[in-house]
């Protein structure tokens, strides 16, 4: 079973920061930016040579570039502007369902205070109507809501905090003062 926490820092774009996927650390403007410089080296008359070279890009892409020029302007060369699918979930759908989350596993009418995997995409599903698998219900909550996964603490129940501590500042000094208690 997994207990779900959320963490204190969140990214403010909502992106993930640093993971694994390179798309995240892509920087559309630049690359936009580069693909517009193009534009005006072909509207000055340079060669697909000379703008592959001073662009640092491949020949094919220089041609590429240069095809979509001839036929739309610097409006082809613009971009999409993004990559990759649309996600299924938007910004409001994703606040609403941490919202429901922090409530607590119990508020959503589960029998113990501890979220699972299964149970999160439960409650997507219940709010949203979209389904999602365990594993991509992991990817949301770490990359999309930024929480973390915790383990319970595994410790007898009849655990006594207190006696422990009093332990610790009385018979540990005495004993760790014992002749010998140095090492070996």
């Amino acid at each position: 079973m997994i207990k779900v926490v959320a963490k204190s820092s969140r990214s403010t774009s909502g992106q993930a920061c640093g993971g694994k996927r390179g798309a995240a650390g892509r920087d559309f403007e630049a690359l936009r930016q580069r693909r517009m410089r193009a534009a005006e080296l072909f509207r000055r008359g340079k060669r697909q040579v000379d703008v592959a070279a001073e662009l640092g890009v491949s020949a094919q892409t220089a041609s590429r570039w240069y095809r979509a020029w001839r036929k739309g302007g610097r409006k082809a060369l613009a971009g999409a502007g993004r990559a990759g699918r649309l996600p299924k979930l938007t910004g409001e759908q994703l606040a609403e369902v941490e919202a429901e989350l922090i409530k607590g596993p119990k508020a959503c009418g589960y029998a113990t205070e501890l979220w699972t995997l299964a149970r999160v995409a439960e409650v997507i599903e219940h709010l949203t109507g979209v389904r999602y698998s365990q594993a991509q219900t992991w990817t949301i909550l770490r990359d999309k809501l930024g929480w973390s996964r915790q383990r319970p603490a595994r410790r007898a129940s009849e655990r006594d905090d207190d006696a422990i501590e009093a332990w610790v500042k009385t018979e540990w000094p005495r004993i760790k003062k014992a002749p010998g208690a140095e090492g070996p």
